[in-house]
């Protein structure tokens, strides 16, 4: 029998079935997935007005803060919508180059969100091991530079994964992606032709991002409790781990969340389809949702601007 009679021909539409195993109880599903969501846009667009309008906020740290909510609501917003329509109205559907794009909009924003949060390790780790010189090294000139930096980085690792796909897969062995979302090994085990290229090219993306982002920031962090341990003041100690705690929050979140997800895709054959979408459907949505939480009742400078806003 010929490819053409066993497999379908780049196919114009895809179907997204949500969770597999648990589409009978979706209905109720929806109601946190969206109330998450809500939260999310909503804390996220308080904290990005408070540290915009008020000029002592107006520090790196703060900035790194609002460019973590500006990348939590694009990124939230990148899988909701179709979410909505998968769990809401049932229309699972979706074009075939709508889906590609979200695929490079959701990576793209993950491989963003993970270099803010190198970046914002990095000035807390200059802040407390080198607070005298901490001004004159974390400028906003160069503040401006690591997110052009972090923004570039991520659109052009992520842009090959599209194209691979795009270009090299004709032949597909069904059109039904077992996800809530476009994601790119989902879209990759739908093709009936050699993946190798796009496995490997994965785990390249994969480990230089995440493997080194997460190596640096634990070393940032290492390095700042042996600064903050020998700190003579018990007052000064306790200041300075207060002010890293919510960083830390975020970080440890976020990479158990995305660790679980990618060590599943590949190895976790015996972990059931609903347990693995379900995380990460989470991991996509939690950091958008804790992240104002987080910086809200952490920081102190945040939360009274936060109360004087509200009264």
């Amino acid at each position: 029998m010929s490819i053409s009679n066993i497999t379908v021909f780049m196919p114009s539409l895809l179907t997204l079935i949500g969770i597999p195993g648990l589409e009978s109880v979706q209905c109720w599903i929806r109601i946190p997935f969206c109330a998450m969501y809500l939260f999310a846009l909503i804390g996220n667009s308080l904290l990005l007005i408070i540290i915009i309008s008020e000029r002592s906020l107006h520090e790196p740290m703060y900035i790194f803060v609002g460019m973590l909510g500006v990348t939590d609501i694009a990124l939230a917003t990148t899988i909701m919508p179709k979410m909505f329509g998968i769990f809401w109205f049932h229309v699972p559907e979706i074009y075939f180059d709508s889906c590609l794009l979200q695929m490079w909009l959701i990576h793209s924003f993950q491989c963003i969100e993970s270099g803010i949060l190198l970046a914002m390790a990095l000035d807390r780790y200059v802040a407390i091991c080198y607070p005298l010189r901490h001004g004159a090294i974390f400028t906003h000139q160069l503040v401006t530079q690591i997110g052009a930096v972090v923004t570039l980085r991520a659109a052009i690792l992520v842009a090959p994964c599209l194209v691979l796909i795009k270009c090299q897969f004709q032949f597909y062995h069904t059109t039904i992606i077992s996800h809530s979302y476009c994601e790119h090994m989902a879209i990759v085990k739908l093709a009936a032709e050699n993946v190798r290229v796009n496995k490997i090219y994965g785990l390249f993306v994969a480990f230089t991002v995440a493997g080194f982002d997460f190596t640096f920031i634990t070393l940032s962090y290492i390095q700042i409790f042996i600064t903050v341990y020998h700190l003579p003041q018990k007052e000064a100690r306790w200041k300075a781990f207060n002010t890293c705690f919510a960083h830390i929050c975020v970080f440890l979140q976020l990479y158990f969340l995305a660790f679980f997800s990618f060590f599943t895709h590949r190895f976790g054959a015996h972990v059931p389809p609903y347990i693995h979408i379900l995380f990460s459907s989470l991991y996509l949505l939690v950091p958008p949702f804790l992240n104002p939480l987080v910086y809200g009742a952490k920081t102190k400078q945040i939360r009274i601007h936060v109360v004087k806003l509200c009264s």
